[in-house]
């Protein structure tokens, strides 16, 4: 991580006064775009918490949507190994690429990454009334309540723990697997939670186990 001001350990010298600079999303892990940072614009970011570049073609410093609204909001940031480059966790406000697409590298996506685009797709879903024609399965199931969820999410725990112990074929498993997951999505979402939470407990956990060995 870098500290205040730290931009002045980096290596500026080796680019021309310039280092690229990756961004990541901070929740996801998509890969969003890369840009180059000067001095003056990572003192922009650290200030101002938007992320902020040098454009090479406008010849100036640039923040990410400074036009179109689809900000950068500086998470945390990190420099490699050669103190030549910089790894940005960021959480973006609209879409990163000025194709409309999450990322600038669009649709080459990690596989967990798609659980938080799964998260969001089910939360669109909350406010939707289910009584319109060819309403979702997701909105009804909100419709329904907290109690039916969480009974759905009962259910699909136990025909999950039943397809381990009761079934040759791994596929009938993972069917399961998936039905609890997406149920249990739901119920975070109704709770007005996302599953980066249940990350965040358990890297708590995992912390206080270390400490505790």
């Amino acid at each position: 991580m870098l500290i205040k001001n730290q931009h002045q350990q980096l290596n500026w010298t080796k680019n021309h006064g310039l280092i690229p600079a990756i961004i990541q999303h901070a929740e996801s892990g998509e890969v969003l775009m890369l840009g180059h940072m000067n001095k003056e614009s990572m003192i922009k970011t650290e200030q101002t918490k938007h992320i902020t570049f040098f454009s090479r073609s406008k010849n100036r410093l640039w923040t990410k949507g400074e036009k179109s609204g689809n900000i950068l909001k500086l998470i945390n940031w990190y420099s490699d190994c050669d103190q030549d480059a910089l790894l940005i966790f960021a959480l973006p406000h609209g879409p990163t690429c000025h194709n409309n697409t999450s990322s600038c590298f669009h649709p080459g996506i990690a596989e967990l990454s798609f659980l938080h685009q799964l998260e969001n797709i089910i939360s669109s879903k909350k406010n939707i009334p289910s009584h319109l024609i060819n309403t979702s399965y997701t909105s009804r199931l909100y419709d329904s309540g907290v109690k039916r969820i969480a009974q759905k999410v009962g259910e699909e725990g136990l025909e999950t723990a039943l397809a381990a112990i009761s079934c040759c074929n791994t596929k009938e498993l993972i069917n399961e697997a998936s039905d609890l997951i997406y149920h249990l999505l739901v119920l975070l979402q109704h709770k007005s939670l996302s599953f980066n939470a249940i990350i965040q407990e358990l890297k708590i956990r995992n912390n206080d186990n270390k400490l505790n060995q």
